[in-house]
C-alpha cells in the first residue's frame, strides 16, 4: 500500500536519479572546462597561482579542467566567441567588449576587495627619482599602456585623461606604447623605455606593483632591490567596477550552476586555493549579472571614439 512517505521518498529518488543523468549528459559533452586568464604576472606565477583552484574546481566539477593562460585579452574573447574557451576571468573593459563584439558570455561572479569594496583604479606611476610630478609635466614624454581591451591599462587612462582635458594621448605623448602586461608596463618604466605606466591599484598594499615588488622582480642597476619608495604616483582615476568571471552562455543549467556554486563556496571548500589567488587579501567572490557592466561598455564606446578622432 502506498502511503504519503512512500510517494515522498520514491520522488525524491526519482528527482535524484533525473538530477545525476542530466549531469552525466553534460559531462559526457563537455569531458573537459577549459577556464581562461590573462596574467598580470609571468606564467611561472600564474601557475603557482592558479594551479591549485583549477584543482579546486576539478574536484568540485567532477570534471577535467584545465588553465589557459591567454596572451592577451583578445586571445580570451576569440576563445570564448569559438566557444574553445567555457569560463574567462575577465577584467572589465575585455568583459564589456566581449560582450559589444556579440559573445555570448554571462559574468556570475565578482571579485571583492579585502576591504569589501568592488572596485579598483588605474593609476599614472613615474619614477621617483624623475622630475615629473604631474601628469601635465610629462607633454612629449613616453607612455606606457597594457593592452587596448584593459581597463585599467588602456580605457580607463584614456577616459581619465579626456576628463582632464588631454582627449588625444597620441598627441600629448611623444610615443603610446602598448606594453602586453601590468608586469611588462613597470618593467618598461624601471628601464627607462617609457616616462609614465598604467597599471591597476587598489590599495597601497595591493596592487601589481606591490606584488612584483614582494617577489623580488625589479631592482636597481647594483643589483638592490627595488622599494615602492622609488615610484611615484602622478594621477589615479575614478573608480573601476571590479573584474568579473564569466561563462558561456549556452552551456548546459546544470553545469551552469555547478560552476557558480564552486566559485561562489571556493573560500570555504578549499580555503588555502582561493587565499594563494590574491596572497589573501581578497574577500570570497560575490554573484553579479552583465547588467554591473553596462556603464563599462559606455566607457569603452566613448575611448572607442576618442582613438576614432584621433586616427
Amino acid at each position: 500500500m502506498l502511503n504519503r512517505r512512500t510517494v515522498l521518498v520514491a520522488l525524491g529518488a526519482s528527482t535524484g536519479l533525473a538530477t545525476a543523468a542530466r549531469a552525466q549528459a553534460w559531462k559526457s559533452r563537455y569531458p573537459e572546462i577549459v577556464f581562461a586568464i590573462v596574467p598580470a604576472e609571468n606564467a611561472s606565477g600564474v601557475t603557482e597561482r592558479y594551479g591549485p583552484f583549477v584543482n579546486y574546481l576539478s574536484r568540485e566539477l567532477g570534471t577535467k579542467v584545465t588553465l589557459r593562460i591567454a596572451n592577451d585579452y583578445a586571445a580570451v574573447i576569440e576563445g570564448q566567441r569559438s566557444g574553445h574557451i567555457h569560463v574567462a576571468a575577465y577584467g572589465p573593459a575585455s568583459f564589456a567588449r566581449a560582450r559589444m563584439t556579440g559573445v555570448k558570455t554571462d559574468a556570475f561572479v565578482i571579485d571583492v576587495n579585502g576591504d569589501g569594496t568592488k572596485g579598483y583604479f588605474s593609476v599614472f606611476y613615474v619614477m621617483a627619482k624623475s622630475p615629473f610630478q604631474k601628469i601635465e609635466d610629462l607633454r612629449g614624454k613616453n607612455i606606457g599602456m597594457v593592452d587596448p581591451n584593459s581597463a585599467s591599462g588602456y580605457a580607463v587612462p584614456m577616459f581619465t585623461l579626456n576628463q582632464i582635458g588631454i582627449p588625444d594621448a597620441a598627441r600629448y605623448f611623444g610615443r603610446v606604447q602598448n606594453t602586453g602586461s601590468h608586469e611588462n608596463a613597470i618593467i618598461a618604466l624601471t628601464q627607462g623605455t617609457v616616462d609614465v605606466a598604467t597599471n591597476w591599484w587598489n590599495a597601497a598594499d595591493d596592487s601589481n606593483l606591490m606584488r612584483m615588488l614582494n617577489k623580488g622582480m625589479l631592482k636597481h642597476a647594483d643589483g638592490k632591490p627595488m622599494t615602492i619608495d622609488d615610484f611615484r604616483i602622478v594621477l589615479r582615476s575614478p573608480l573601476i567596477v571590479n573584474s568579473p568571471t564569466a561563462m558561456l552562455s549556452d552551456l548546459p543549467e546544470e553545469l551552469k550552476t555547478a560552476i557558480r556554486n564552486a566559485f561562489l563556496q571556493a573560500h570555504v571548500k578549499d580555503e588555502a586555493a582561493f587565499k594563494r589567488l590574491s596572497d589573501g587579501k581578497a574577500r570570497p567572490w560575490e554573484a553579479t549579472d552583465n547588467a554591473t557592466y553596462d556603464d563599462t561598455i559606455k566607457m569603452v564606446q566613448f575611448v572607442d571614439q576618442l582613438r576614432r578622432r584621433s586616427s
